[in-house]
């Protein structure tokens, strides 16, 4: 079965895309090996069956556009594609690691699966014209899954029928090919999610139950936890002055710019040998920058206070770092301010295993509801990969039960940035990114695990499937948390974390066709010219087409945004396909919020040899609840199968 991956492209020569014992290539493969400056038709072979690039538009300044070469390879020159890639599909690699952290057996979610890259993005960005055609080719090469790690910004999201991933995704649709995309990474802030279209399945990110910490010693022998990533020989032994940025400012530097270690604002004769402290008031100055500024000032070392990301392990590579939150930044200022001769230094990473509590919806992960429409609670899925350190996705969908786990992708052996790798050690082969790009693949490789086993299942089959078996719940038997330890609620979290060996018998699916997908186009306000130039196909809409009815799409979730107090309850309907024994029944269990009334009508459904789909209705009335969201949970049970509904409902 092949999947295709579209982004920078592939590193073939990568031990995650070996193709050793692997079969013929299947016969349903129309696709190509291209050929470039530094990529053979060689290099592709039973495993990487395909590899296509394809020229881009850029524009640069003055609206000029100019057709660019995506460095006339297939080859990944970034290491994201790469890394993507053997997240979903990578073939088994024992004795992995990155520099000696995530020691392990790194693999993807479904080894066995085929991998196509298509190279659609140049270092400069990503032409949607060019994901429009790759998707297309990818269809036309019989691919069975497309996954895409690409996201406009949420402050620039086009409508469905002008996003180019949401029409390809389209198409795909039509021709039974599932298109799972990354939700982007513009959280914890509201209506950032993006790639939100309802016949996409979009995921979310969430962290893993280990944690990387480098731990700061101070001069007065106490000791502070943080987290980072970083392969310093810094020791216990030597002590290194330490100075707050605003401490070191260069001359007429604002003191706001220098504790923030901003670019020129640091005078780099008082910073060379010490370790700084930095705070993280601007976010946009990220940490990389400011690792930079102080790397190049020939600093010993950085700490960053920095509260609301210590969540996402920062790699430093060799330059020592780590990162506290507000409590441990306050400790250790107050001790500089308060000593004559501070000094401190910072250890090297080292592994925390079982990690707790996990997982914990990532802080950088994009937030719904969807600012298009609030009638779709979106198919957001967690995925543990705040870290992506471990291609174990079947092993250890959110945690490990006994043994260690860690996730860790391929990489491109090589890297520009100084201090990258450290002394003494060849670029490693693997590595440590975060972000919904990385989640993405984890969520590709559990469908492409689910259609190796049911073949014949549509993408919406599938997508059901993993969405009313996820877990809800914590390695603490809690519910799921945000980064802020606050519980975490659907539109932050999706409708949970998957759990793709559950997802393999689901007990009852929610199908959802290429028809209801017109409907929901239909009611969302666009013209019928308008979907038939985008479908390809007669359209005809319904005669009552307004946005309200998007709610009763068929879909394993349930959102509605216009409940009124003072009206009658609304009813939204929902029908679902048995899929487990013929012969099973099937009983309701509501769980709502105080004030909202839900009833299930019926409330049992009794399934047979000659009836396998049922139709359900579910009434929502609201006049005692609370205004604003209200969220809660349908769950069918038949004491082997539990199939898990979220719904969210916004009463005024």
């Amino acid at each position: 079965m092949p999947i295709s991956v579209l982004h920078q492209g592939i590193w073939p020569e990568s031990p995650s895309f070996s193709d050793v014992g692997m079969g013929k290539i299947p016969s349903k493969w129309k696709g190509v090996c291209m050929e470039g400056h530094d990529f053979k038709k060689s290099n592709c072979n039973r495993k990487l069956i395909g590899a296509r690039y394809y020229k881009t538009q850029v524009t640069s300044g003055g609206n000029q556009t100019h057709i660019e070469a995506a460095k006339g390879s297939p080859r990944d020159s970034i290491g994201h594609g790469t890394h993507t890639a053997s997240t979903a599909a990578g073939v088994q690699v024992n004795n992995a690691s990155y520099y000696g952290l995530a020691k392990g057996t790194a693999r993807g979610g479904s080894p066995s699966t085929r991998i196509a890259a298509y190279k659609t993005c140049s270092e400069e960005g990503c032409s949607g014209a060019t994901i429009l055609k790759a998707i297309d080719d990818a269809i036309r090469d019989g691919v069975d899954i497309i996954s895409i790690s690409i996201g406009l910004s949420s402050l620039m999201q086009s409508d469905f029928l002008d996003d180019p991933i949401a029409i390809g995704a389209f198409h795909a649709e039509q021709m039974g090919v599932m298109v799972v995309c990354s939700a982007g990474n513009d959280g914890p802030d509201p209506y950032t999610v993006v790639n939100t279209a309802p016949w996409i399945f979009t995921v979310a990110a969430s962290n893993i139950d280990r944690n990387f910490q480098s731990t700061v010693v101070l001069g007065n022998g106490k000791t502070f936890q943080g987290t980072g990533i970083n392969f310093s020989n810094l020791t216990r032994s030597k002590m290194y002055h330490l100075v707050f940025g605003e401490e070191v400012a260069a001359k007429f530097a604002p003191a706001s710019e220098a504790r923030n270690c901003y670019p020129g604002s640091l005078d780099y004769n008082k910073v060379a040998g010490n370790i700084v402290v930095c705070v993280n008031d601007d976010p946009n100055i990220s940490r990389r920058v400011k690792k930079l500024v102080l790397q190049d000032a020939r600093a010993m070392g950085m700490i960053l206070i920095d509260e609301d990301n210590k969540d996402v392990s920062f790699d430093a590579g060799a330059f020592p770092f780590t990162e506290v939150g507000n409590l441990e930044g306050y400790q250790i200022l107050e001790y500089i301010n308060t000593t004559k001769n501070p000094t401190a230094t910072i250890l090297p990473t080292s592994e925390v295993p079982r990690y707790r509590p996990s997982p914990i919806v990532a802080s950088f992960s994009s937030r719904g509801p969807s600012s298009l429409t609030e009638n779709i609670l979106k198919r957001k899925y967690l995925e543990n990969n705040a870290l992506t350190v471990s291609l174990s996705l079947i092993c250890c969908p959110a945690r490990c039960h006994g043994s260690r786990c860690w996730n860790l992708a391929a990489m491109i052996p090589k890297t520009d940035e100084p201090g990258s790798v450290p002394i003494g050690k060849k670029p490693s082969l693997f590595g440590i990114k975060s972000g919904t790009s990385m989640a993405c693949p984890h969520v590709t490789g559990a469908a492409a695990f689910i259609k190796s086993v049911h073949g014949r299942w549509s993408p919406s089959m599938i997508k059901s499937a993993l969405m009313t078996t996820v877990t809800t719940y914590n390695n603490m038997r809690k519910p799921v948390t945000n980064s802020s330890n606050y519980f975490a609620y659907p539109h932050e979290m999706g409708v949970g974390e998957i759990n793709p060996l559950r997802a393999l018998n689901p007990g009852l699916v929610f199908e959802t066709g290429v028809e209801d997908y017109v409907r929901f186009l239909c009611y969302y306000g666009y013209s019928k010219k308008n979907i038939r130039s985008m479908s390809k196909t007669n359209v005809t809409c319904p005669r009552d087409s307004s946005e309200d009815l998007i709610s009763n799409i068929n879909y394993p979730s349930i959102s509605t945004k216009l409940l009124k107090k003072q009206k009658k309850p609304k009813v939204i309907t929902r029908t679902v396909t048995n899929v487990g024994s013929l012969n099973a029944t099937y009983t309701a269990k509501v769980h709502a919020p105080e004030g909202l009334v839900v009833k299930v009508i019926p409330n049992k459904l009794v399934f047979s040899e000659g009836i396998q789909r049922m139709t359900y209705e579910v009434s929502f009335y609201g006049k005692e609840a609370h205004g604003g969201y209200n969220f809660g949970s349908l769950t069918w049970l038949d004491g082997r199968h539990y199939v898990h509904t979220v719904f969210a409902a916004k009463v005024e």
